[in-house]
């Protein structure tokens, strides 16, 4: 394992990358798999047909497919991004389809008489949405939206594909310099659980304090 301590440096680096690609990419995927959510229960239906577009579309596509889509092919019709805005934009829309069903499953265990009285009330259907479904919605969620920030942290190895400098890369770079994948390779997935671990812990705990009582 000395060529994991002779590098400690540049784990930390690439550990830090790999921190920023994900806490950001989630950030994108719960803004924009919420809005999604609330598309596939509206009572429009072209935004339940876009909501529903997005979710099948992106669930169904591989995301190294997605990289390659967006990091190369769309450089041809000029849109073009730094490797990690385009990494934080893939990674934050594939994961957005995910975070859109597990919402909507949410949505869909409130009681629907609150959203009815709501109504009754005279509250549009942005107010109800928000004020009293999505409050409620959530805190029944906490946990799968947990698991899907877990699988974006692992999934943000894929970025090294278009020439992030995260963790992976880092790693595999040392690898073929030195010859010593297997320790090298050893080192990445205790970085990995040092950063994934924690958040676990973290996500668990939120979960106990915002838990619904029955």
């Amino acid at each position: 394992m000395g060529v994991v301590l002779d590098n400690l440096g540049a784990f930390g680096e690439g550990l830090r990358t790999t921190v920023a690609l994900t806490v950001l990419s989630y950030l994108v995927a719960f803004v924009v798999g919420t809005f999604v959510a609330a598309m596939r229960v509206s009572p429009i239906l072209p935004l339940r047909w876009l909501g529903a577009l997005w979710t099948e579309t992106l669930r169904n596509i591989p995301l190294t497919v997605l990289f390659f889509v967006f990091f190369f092919g769309f450089t041809k019709i000029g849109i073009s991004y730094l490797p990690f805005t385009s990494a934080v934009i893939v990674l934050g829309c594939y994961t957005s389809a995910f975070v859109a069903e597990t919402v909507r499953s949410g949505i869909n265990s409130v009681a629907a008489g609150q959203a009815e009285a709501a109504r009754a009330l005279g509250l549009s259907f942005p107010q109800v949405i928000g004020t009293i479904v999505l409050p409620q919605a959530l805190r029944t969620v906490v946990a799968p939206l947990g698991s899907l920030f877990v699988a974006l942290a692992k999934n943000t190895s894929i970025a090294f594909t278009v020439s992030v400098v995260e963790l992976t890369r880092i790693v595999n770079d040392l690898a073929n310099e030195t010859g010593e994948a297997i320790p090298l390779y050893l080192g990445a997935a205790v970085a990995y659980l040092l950063f994934v671990l924690p958040a676990s812990g973290a996500i668990g705990a939120i979960e106990r304090k915002v838990a619904i009582r029955r």
